[in-house]
């Protein structure tokens, strides 16, 4: 029971850690910039906490809590039986499994982030809302579900799965390269740091490769949360972003999304590969009744203790 919980617990543990710097990243890509309430990260973090208290940066954290298990298990469960299929572990392959794990993904993250985006946009900059829209995560989705119908919960479907998969691809490409190149063998010294480095870097260049994408998603998904809808499609909300306030509109909240970056991503992946080294190592210890077999098991024995990637 504790080696199956001990995964979700670390995931839990990163969208504690890590939701404070997501509610900045969102607040900051979607602020209107005519009349900005924060000048920048920091200030972000201490307007909402002076304004909205503490639990202010915890707003829409039930939506990710409660995706959590589908996520972490189609990710990882899609990315490890795409490698099968595709059967050599390289690099490119890599890539492909992580994009698959990422688009089959977005089924789940779109509405998720949709929910808890909506949550974090809530009572901007009051400590107690006199109206609140949403009473929670749920709540959010079935409102939108009543209102809008299945279009409205999947809104920014298409840009979640335009960031989601090439994201993915470089997330588990960035952690294949990065741990062949630091020997992160079992038995290698310091491995778990060079485990945590690997994933937190993986995170970092996962985001980096896509976060523009994640700016025009964020303002698709917060649009029309006061009744009036400001875009009118992905290319109309690019164009009006770049329009008012220049290219430099696709780093809004980067600081705050790299600062998160590192730290829950190497937690995720180190745990994840420990665990399965572990589970690998059960799976192959001997057994009485595999004595006898013969030597072209031995043979491919060998060929798996290669070093290979996760």
């Amino acid at each position: 029971i504790i080696v199956m919980w001990f995964p979700l617990s670390v995931g839990a543990a990163g969208v504690l850690v890590g939701h404070p710097f997501d509610t900045v990243k969102v607040r900051l890509q979607v602020q209107n910039v005519d009349k900005p309430l924060y000048r920048g990260t920091f200030h972000c973090f201490q307007s909402i906490v002076r304004q909205e208290s503490a639990f202010g940066l915890y707003k829409g954290i039930g939506s990710p809590m409660m995706g959590l298990t589908f996520i972490n298990a189609i990710v990882f469960g899609v990315q490890g039986n795409t490698m099968r299929l595709l059967r050599e572990d390289t690099p490119t392959n890599q890539f492909l499994a992580g994009a698959a794990a990422g688009a089959i993904q977005s089924v789940i993250c779109c509405p998720m982030e949709l929910a808890k985006t909506r949550m974090q946009m809530q009572g901007t900059g009051e400590k107690k809302s006199s109206r609140k829209m949403y009473k929670n995560s749920l709540d959010c989705l079935l409102r939108i579900y009543n209102q809008e119908g299945l279009r409205g919960v999947n809104r920014g479907m298409v840009t979640t799965l335009i960031r989601e998969t090439p994201a993915f691809g470089v997330y588990f490409l960035s952690y294949d390269v990065l741990t062949r190149s630091l020997g992160c063998e079992p038995e290698a010294r310091f491995m778990i740091p060079k485990l945590l480095f690997a994933g937190g870097m993986a995170g970092i260049a996962s985001w980096i490769s896509t976060y523009p994408v994640d700016v025009i998603k964020s303002r698709l998904q917060a649009d029309g949360v006061g009744g009036v809808n400001q875009y009118s499609s992905i290319a109309d909300c690019i164009r009006q972003s770049v329009r008012r306030e220049g290219y430099m509109v696709f780093t809004r909240g980067l600081t705050s999304t790299l600062l998160r970056a590192f730290p829950v991503n190497a937690a995720t992946f180190a745990t994840v590969t420990l665990f399965l080294m572990y589970a690998r190592g059960a799976e192959e210890a001997p057994k009485d009744c595999e004595a006898a077999q013969t030597s072209h098991h031995t043979q491919m024995q060998q060929q798996e203790a290669q070093p290979t990637s996760l």
